[in-house]
């Protein structure tokens, strides 16, 4: 597949690049400052696209053509909270322009409800992130309002506590909804999820949760 991938910097970013590199995908890696990015494959599929997020205009050729969009976008900090509905917002405007359909998303699972079969234990530390992190979740509900607005088939992927750990596979995800005590899971079990996505006609407008 020809794939376009925004926040390629970034943890999740990061590993979207590699493994699809390493599956032989054809992968388009948008980056305001190409010295961050570790992953190397030019010549072997990778193109490293320098760009100004704010401006669609100037994102339409890395998204024209492709056969899905995987954004790593996303807040580092509370301080950067209102980034990710903007940034999402520019790269859905590129999308429509240029005909592009498909698009994943990373989100976060305390947007959702927590699972019916979660104990006390798990249903208040669903509460307690959630109004922590309120500001910041707010900016991810609002990039979810604006790809419920699109005409894009979008699919926005909830997971819990991200940890740095090697792909393993043994995840979880239920679409619609929290895989039950789903507390953690790797950065790179995310990018593998969302790569199995984007030919998974299932998760199309849709939330899909993901955890161990």
């Amino acid at each position: 597949m020809k794939l376009t991938v925004f926040g390629a910097t970034g943890g999740i970013g990061q590993e979207i690049v590699r493994q699809a590199l390493a599956a032989g995908h054809e992968v388009t890696a948008v980056v305001r400052d190409p010295a961050r990015l570790p992953v190397t494959g030019a010549g072997a599929g990778l193109e490293v696209f320098r760009a100004d997020l704010t401006d669609p205009e100037a994102v339409r050729t890395a998204v024209a053509g492709r056969d899905a969009v995987l954004s790593g976008l996303g807040a580092r900090t509370r301080k950067d909270a209102g980034i990710t509905a903007r940034l999402t917002r520019t790269v859905l405007r590129a999308m429509e322009a240029e005909g592009t359909r498909r698009l994943l998303v990373v989100s976060a699972a305390p947007l959702g409800p927590a699972a019916p079969e979660d104990g006390p234990l798990d249903r208040t530390m669903h509460a307690v992130v959630s109004k922590v992190l309120k500001s910041v979740y707010d900016d991810l509900r609002e990039m979810e309002a604006e790809l419920a607005c699109s005409s894009v088939e979008w699919t926005s992927v909830r997971p819990p506590r991200l940890q740095d750990k090697p792909l393993g596979g043994a995840y979880r995800t239920v679409i619609g909804g929290t895989p039950p005590r789903g507390r953690f899971i790797g950065r790179a079990d995310v990018a593998h999820a969302m790569l199995a996505m984007t030919q998974d006609a299932r998760t199309v407008k849709q939330d899909v949760g993901v955890a161990y």
